[in-house]
């Protein structure tokens, strides 16, 4: 099954991915993801795609597209694959479905506030990655990971102010794509406004959404 999904910084779409990619067994797959994997290869587009990386800038659609397409090539994608960071416009939508045929479009939703609780409630270990929350993954210690005793910080994207902004930018960026994949009838609403403790539950429904 070739599944997009779509959500706002902060929806959860990565717990989602994890649990959806264990029970399905396709891969999951970040436009991050794709090109590390191209540059690591040292592939023609990843040489091309780190020279913008490098110099700080945006890669342009032509190269981001052709990215996906050799990524989507590989042996882990014959059963399927869960795209998330990509498309994010119309055009790349458009490029996507001469490459390949999309099944469904997962669709995760949750409200301003609960984004803002969630984004602004995070911490990340300085040292390891891992993430905790101040109320719904809280570390034995405070300010300290569990895993490696880093130090825990607040990212500055993940402060209220710039969570507004981030969810402003996504739904204008966003808006046509979920029109796009409503009219072609292939987008789901997933509800993700439920706390972390009911994902079971979220998952049920994405698992209903992908079988119907």
């Amino acid at each position: 099954m070739n599944i997009v999904l779509l959500g706002s910084p902060g929806v959860g779409k990565g717990t989602y991915a994890k649990r959806i990619s264990k029970i399905y067994n396709i891969p999951h797959i970040s436009t991050g993801d794709m090109f590390r994997e191209a540059i690591k290869n040292k592939t023609e587009i990843g040489l091309k795609a780190k020279g913008y990386m490098d110099k700080g800038e945006l890669v342009p659609d032509d190269v981001t597209i052709k990215t996906v397409e050799e990524r989507l090539k590989k042996d882990d994608c014959k059963n399927g694959f869960m795209l998330d960071g990509f498309p994010r416009t119309i055009a790349q939508a458009e490029a996507l479905d001469k490459i390949i045929v999309i099944d469904k479009v997962l669709n995760f939703t949750a409200s301003d506030e609960v984004i803002i609780d969630r984004l602004s409630g995070r911490r990340v270990c300085k040292s390891c990655g891992a993430i905790f929350h101040i109320r719904n993954i809280i570390p034995k210690t405070e300010g300290v990971c569990d895993n490696c005793g880093g130090e825990l910080y607040q990212r500055d994207d993940d402060k209220p102010e710039s969570v507004k902004k981030r969810l402003d930018v996504y739904r204008e960026q966003t808006e046509p794509l979920i029109e796009y994949y409503k009219e072609k009838e292939l987008l789901a609403d997933i509800d993700a406004n439920k706390p972390i403790e009911q994902v079971d539950e979220i998952i049920a429904d994405v698992r209903k959404a992908l079988e119907e």
